[in-house]
């Protein structure tokens, strides 16, 4: 934890207060929050996470948390000696890397953020997208890019048809905080690998979140020069993505972004997961630690 010893008793109080106007205009608002990168890895930055999120719970702002695991799930393949295939950036999802899969986000790194939260004094409830039925799914249908008649198999992949938040609004009520894998499941009862970005941009919208917030591993959205922007609207990301700006990796997780900020999800915000407390900073000060994508 940061030392804050130095500060004189006055200036703590006052760096208190500013705070206050920010906390009054999003108390009972929810918060969907991409927990990913860095901050997921890093053991400082995850207790400033895990802290970041039980404050923001106990001044009255509701956070739900959708996670990622790329990297875990990459270590449990090879640690059973099976090697992660992709296609257009997509890992291919077999009947047996699903299970793998399946282990590693709703065991494995689930249960470490809720451990986290737990030991900040928070009260967080791990789900996947089977509990209470949330995350209802079929096969994702992944085209070439550059032949669109041309279609891949990437297995147990899938692509949202419908997300019921019952169960995630009862948590919100009980003083919870809910800690969600991307898993959702289909017709005949099968799993699906989903994007967590894709998740939380979804989840966002389904519940009239006031704020998406991403955490990623760069600075945010830059321009061709490398300069940060920090403030777009719907329509300047539009034309970003028309001018190639907005490529490669980053194309999924803006994409997602932008179907959130025009489905009335008030702000989305792309911010850098490798500031510490970036959450309070970017939520209850009025320094941009990334980029805001407006919905108007």
């Amino acid at each position: 934890m940061t030392d804050v010893s130095n500060i004189a008793p006055r200036d703590k109080a006052e760096i208190l207060a500013q705070a206050l106007p920010y906390i009054r205009k999003f108390h009972g608002k929810t918060m969907v929050i991409k927990y990913g990168g860095n901050a997921m890895t890093d053991p400082a930055l995850q207790a400033d996470f895990a802290e970041d999120v039980v404050l923001l719970k106990l001044v009255g702002i509701n956070p739900v948390v959708v996670h990622g695991g790329g990297p875990q799930i990459e270590a449990a393949l090879k640690r059973l000696g099976k090697k992660g295939e992709f296609i257009q950036g997509m890992r291919v999802t077999d009947a047996e890397t699903m299970e793998i899969v399946e282990w590693v986000l709703g065991g494995e790194v689930q249960q470490d953020i809720v451990g986290l939260i737990n030991q900040a004094g928070g009260k967080a409830v791990g789900l996947t997208g089977r509990d209470g039925g949330m995350i209802r799914a079929q096969k994702l249908k992944m085209r070439d890019s550059a032949d669109a008649s041309k279609e891949y198999d990437v297995g147990q992949v899938g692509d949202i048809v419908s997300i019921d938040p019952s169960v995630v609004k009862a948590l919100q009520d009980d003083a919870f905080i809910p800690v969600i894998s991307p898993i959702g499941f289909g017709e005949n009862n099968e799993s699906y690998n989903i994007n967590a970005d894709v998740v939380a941009a979804k989840l966002a919208t389904v519940l009239k979140a006031e704020k998406l917030m991403m955490l990623t591993n760069i600075s945010g959205v830059l321009d061709k020069a490398g300069n940060l922007l920090t403030n777009l609207s719907a329509r300047q990301i539009d034309d970003l993505f028309l001018d190639g700006t907005i490529s490669g990796g980053m194309l999924p997780k803006i994409s997602g972004a932008l179907d959130a900020a025009k489905s009335g999800v008030n702000s989305v915000h792309i911010i850098d997961g490798r500031v510490p407390h970036v959450l309070l900073l970017e939520i209850l000060t009025d320094q941009a630690f990334g980029t805001m994508i407006r919905s108007h």
